[in-house]
């Protein structure tokens, strides 16, 4: 049996070897190159607004309805979250590139100008967002340097003419539809 080969294309690079130390910043790039949503971890604590923005957001599974994201061990917000009754997921529409830094950024005010709402239980969810997730924590599995963090899904809700956030390439985008 003949099997057809093929030319690699010279502008994609070859995979290092195994064995060969993994380079951080070349795995940072590959990393990036996974385009992603964007989501706010928020909550009320002390009658306050605590928020952050994470790009690892996924869904896992209907029954029981659970979603995770990833948080750095190093983070200085998470803690303050972590206590938190309920915690608001919103998925950023294309129009948050702004409030993505803002809810990123470690020097201002996160939610300034961002129009939000709260939950009885502390929620907090930004406005114009293409779905909200009312969660409560589940537990945090520890993974390197960061923390999966599983989440119970109690109400969620979806704007489905809000288009998406979407990050690549450590760049905020828009999804442009295909045209077949």
């Amino acid at each position: 049996m003949t099997v057809p080969t093929t030319t690699a294309d010279v502008s994609t690079p070859a995979p290092e070897q195994p064995g060969e130390p993994v380079d951080p910043a070349l795995l940072r790039r590959t990393f990036g190159s996974f385009p992603s949503g964007v989501v706010a971890v928020c909550a009320t604590i002390d009658g306050a607004p605590v928020g952050m923005a994470a790009s690892s957001f996924v869904t896992v599974s209907l029954d029981p309805p659970l979603v995770a994201f990833c948080v750095q061990w190093t983070s200085t917000t998470w803690p303050r979250l972590q206590g938190a009754a309920r915690l608001g997921i919103s998925v950023l529409g294309a129009g948050h590139n702004v409030a993505a830094r803002q809810l990123a950024s470690r020097s201002r005010d996160r939610f300034a100008g961002l129009a939000t709402t709260v939950t009885p239980d502390g929620a907090l969810f930004v406005h114009d967002a293409s779905a909200w997730f009312d969660c409560s924590l589940r537990e945090v599995v520890p993974a390197g340097d960061h923390g999966i963090v599983l989440l119970d899904v109690r109400h969620s809700t979806v704007s489905p003419d809000v288009e998406p956030l979407v990050y690549h390439a450590s760049t905020f985008r828009a999804l442009q539809r295909h045209v077949a």
